[in-house]
């Protein structure tokens, strides 16, 4: 059971969009081509944006974050590194 679960919260989840407009479909066929991408990667898009979701934001938030703390405990280390050994310069 925990398996299932696990899997069904990180597999893609689908959306059917019915009772679309033949001049909305058409609209989306050519934003898509104009763009040179899929209907299915254009509408990810547009829905992203008009929800304010940033997937590269999202994903990089894990990688490129850091805290106040993690900044200045850096700034300390690279300042002792910066510390010029006098004797060692004789």
């Amino acid at each position: 059971m925990q398996a299932s679960l696990y899997i069904h919260d990180i597999m893609a989840k689908q959306l059917t969009i019915r009772n679309l407009s033949p001049d909305l479909a058409r609209r989306l066929k050519t934003l898509a081509r104009e763009e040179s991408t899929s209907v299915n990667s254009l509408v990810l898009t547009l829905l992203e944006t008009a929800v304010g979701f940033n997937r590269r934001r999202e994903w990089l938030s894990g990688w490129a974050t850091w805290t106040e703390q993690d900044a200045q405990e850096f700034d300390v280390i690279l300042q002792e590194q910066r510390t010029i050994d006098e004797e060692m310069w004789r």
